[in-house]
């Protein structure tokens, strides 16, 4: 009697099974060749910070390496830049703010401080202003000397120093008037004055910008309805 290891169907056999067993699938088709494009992606120059800044008559620019000092009628600003962008003063007299090189934070701080500058030459020759208003019973503003005072629901009164280079106006006791020449400052005093009694959604009380868009909420009362 001859084993079964030793006929060709028992090697057979043996193969498939352990094909099966292993799950080995052969494919006798021609493996397909992938091809892969290779694109090159470009860096555009930000839409606000390739425009070039006009600088007025009545405003005059130091610009020394990366430190710029800009001086008019209203005040005098200075920045120093970082090394990502380059400020150029052109033959025209305009300001060029662009990129010393190509990396994504160069991309970030291009179209920022070109908003910087312009607004340091408007600061200096026109001014800003942002304008605040006070919503709530018994809630309003005073000024006490290059103090403003403002009653807002507490206990005491809230007093704050006005910055060196603010002028702040109150009107009708609920409308305050922040006005500069640097607008970082004024953003900032003005958030602070925010601060202190935000909007709130159900009645709207508090302190909001003049031009801030309260969104309201409808409350308890409202949901029984």
């Amino acid at each position: 009697m001859a084993s079964l290891t030793s006929s060709p169907h028992s090697c057979q056999l043996k193969t498939v099974f352990l094909g099966e067993r292993g799950r080995i699938c052969a494919n006798s088709a021609p493996a397909t060749r992938i091809n892969f494009i290779r694109r090159v992606i470009e860096c555009k120059e930000s839409r606000i910070g390739k425009h070039p800044i006009e600088v007025p008559s009545n405003v005059t620019i130091n610009l020394a390496g990366q430190d710029l000092q800009v001086k008019g009628p209203l005040g005098e600003l200075s920045r120093t830049y970082p090394r990502e962008v380059k400020l150029v003063r052109l033959e025209s007299g305009q300001l060029k703010v662009s990129k010393a090189m190509d990396t994504r934070r160069a991309n970030q701080m291009h179209g920022l401080f070109r908003t910087l500058t312009d607004n340091m030459v408007v600061g200096v020759s026109k001014g800003f202003e942002k304008r605040l208003q006070l919503i709530g019973v018994g809630y309003r503003a005073m000024l006490e000397g290059r103090d403003l005072v403002l009653n807002l629901g507490f206990s005491h009164p809230v007093r704050m120093a006005i910055p060196d280079g603010l002028q702040v106006k109150v009107e009708d006791n609920t409308r305050i008037a922040v006005s500069g020449y640097d607008k970082c400052a004024i953003g900032e005093f003005a958030a602070a004055v925010r601060k202190w009694r935000p909007p709130e959604p159900y009645k709207g009380k508090g302190v909001k910008y003049a031009d801030e868009v309260v969104r309201r909420k409808e409350g308890k009362a409202g949901k029984k309805k």
